[in-house]
């Protein structure tokens, strides 16, 4: 995701617009589902995994009767079987569950690069595969297809593997864009779901993806198609039909629909925290999936290291916090000084350098250099390689680590690395005689409160003591703060005074006094930068 946006699907009509709207901007939740009045957010966990197959033989059904089991005389239908997912599961279909009857489709069908090869593999591992042309988002092809199965070798299992790329950020997207990527996905998965209903199938199984799940910039058209399939799984679960929808991380060995992606690409993917799946793994996370026998999952390796600050700084996606574990929140965030503070050391011809190198630095990660001294600070973005994809991450990682909220047109409206600095330089530079020793001050103090956190009697003592430097401070009209007028509901130009600033301070002090001590502590750390909201 973007932008600072909150979703709420609130399917309960007592339920006032506006108190949803309150709860969703209260909530730091980028999506809430409300039911029955109660929120709900959406989480990653890791199920109870089952026990790891030792086995090389094929599976027996009694053993196991939530595993992929179809029956050895039925025939398994898998769209997109002459694609990398497909073929390689043909295969382990064969070998690991002793299927024998296979009908593998693609839009090429026999005609498609390494179709033949694939079909001599599967009979010589003693199976009968028949490969078809057939594109599973005509929905009369699909029929006649599904028509053609002879009797003696009925339909007992499918797995929907096509899928198609068409990446376009969400204010370029075009009919077409959606067409390419729902059609294949989402189109064929329904008229799969459809023509089968009637059906004794053992097993449907739809290959999603984690775009879907986690989102992916640049992909908005195909997280949309594949979220499809895993609400699909859903809703045949509450059917009482067999579904199966699994939102899958990269795979490693490069695809028809990944062998385009560069080395910018893969490295966005790493910083994401993704780890690309080998044919092994991915092969070892079908069986375990289809063994926890549930409606949706993510096979999905995630480097828990990639997101290890950012859980400490709050800044880590809600869903993934299912399964981070902070290491203490203040005490990593009192340990750097936040940027405006290390600003505030340096002469202004300092901070401009400093925020020179931050800009070209994101932008070479960005990019995919491995030296900030490739980003030529005078030329373009443009002229540096970045297009709308890398345009958005460069913003979001300036975001992170100014503490702003940038626009998304950030690059359009400060066309170079310099322009860019320099602007950021007007919102975050701190003059050399604002006092950084009190800055200082305060800091050490958030850094003793982090590694001896304060009982409740002393953080109470401590809160008085607060309010009365804050009080003291010379003119200081605290209700026209943001963070003040946020926490005391005040406008900060009812009551103000005379003008001279003593009315202004003199308010700002009774509504700190009146302020509870979680308030106050939320006040001061907005006015430090240092909440996360």
């Amino acid at each position: 995701l973007v932008d600072d946006t909150d979703l709420v699907d609130d399917t309960d009509p007592a339920t006032a617009v506006e108190a949803a709207v309150v709860l969703a901007m209260n909530s730091g939740e980028p999506q809430l589902a409300l039911r029955d009045g109660i929120p709900h957010a959406p989480r990653l966990t890791r199920p109870e995994r089952a026990e790891p197959a030792q086995r090389t033989e094929p599976v027996d059904p009694t053993d196991n009767p939530a595993a992929f089991a179809p029956d050895p005389d039925g025939t398994v239908l898998i769209t997109g079987g002459t694609g990398l997912l497909g073929a390689h599961l043909a295969e382990h279909l064969v070998t690991r569950y002793g299927v024998r009857h296979l009908l593998l489709t693609s839009r090429s069908g026999p005609e498609a690069s390494g179709a033949a090869a694939l079909h001599q593999r599967l009979t010589d591992l003693g199976a009968e595969a028949s490969i078809a042309a057939c594109d599973a988002a005509d929905r009369t092809a699909l029929a006649a297809l599904l028509a053609a199965i002879p009797a003696e070798h009925p339909l007992t299992a499918v797995v929907h593997s096509a899928g198609a790329l068409a990446d376009a950020t969400v204010s370029s997207l075009t009919p077409d864009h959606l067409e390419t990527v729902l059609a294949p996905k989402a189109d064929a998965a329904w008229h799969l779901h459809e023509l089968t209903k009637g059906r004794d199938l053992s097993a449907f199984v739809l290959f999603s993806s984690a775009a879907g799940t986690l989102g992916n910039p640049g992909q908005a058209g195909y997280a949309a198609a594949n979220t499809f399939l895993d609400a699909l799984a859903h809703r045949r679960r509450a059917q009482g039909l067999p579904a199966t929808s699994l939102a899958w991380g990269l795979w490693q060995q490069p695809s028809t629909m990944t062998g385009g992606l560069g080395r910018a690409e893969l490295a966005r993917m790493a910083r994401s925290g993704s780890r690309p799946i080998t044919t092994d793994q991915g092969l070892a996370l079908f069986d375990e999936a289809c063994a926890l026998n549930r409606p949706a999952l993510v096979p999905f390796r995630l480097n828990l290291a990639r997101w290890r600050d950012d859980v400490d700084a709050g800044t880590a996606p809600p869903i993934l916090r299912g399964l981070l574990r902070p290491r203490g929140r203040r005490t990593a965030a009192a340990s750097v000084p936040a940027l405006p503070q290390q600003l505030a050391q340096l002469s202004e011809q300092e901070q401009a350098a400093v925020l020179l190198n931050l800009v070209c630095g994101h932008a070479a990660v960005v990019l995919g250099h491995d030296d900030p001294a490739a980003v030529a600070a005078h030329n373009s973005f443009r002229d540096l390689g970045f297009d709308s994809l890398t345009a958005v991450e460069l913003r979001n990682r300036l975001n992170a680590a100014t503490g702003l909220r940038l626009p998304v047109s950030l690059i359009f409206d400060y066309p170079s690395p310099t322009a860019l600095a320099a602007a950021l330089h007007q919102e975050l530079a701190v003059p050399a005689d604002s006092g950084p020793t009190a800055l200082h001050a305060v800091e050490t103090l958030e850094a003793a409160i982090a590694a001896a956190p304060p009982d409740a009697a002393a953080r109470n003592r401590l809160t008085r003591r607060l309010l009365a430097v804050v009080a003291a401070l010379d003119g200081a009209d605290l209700s026209e703060a943001s963070g003040f007028a946020a926490l005391s509901g005040g406008t900060g130009d009812g009551d103000s005074g005379d003008g001279d600033g003593t009315g202004g301070t003199a308010t700002a002090q009774a509504r700190l006094q009146a302020a509870s001590t979680e308030e106050v502590f939320d006040f001061i750390d907005r006015e430090l930068g240092r909440a996360t909201t």
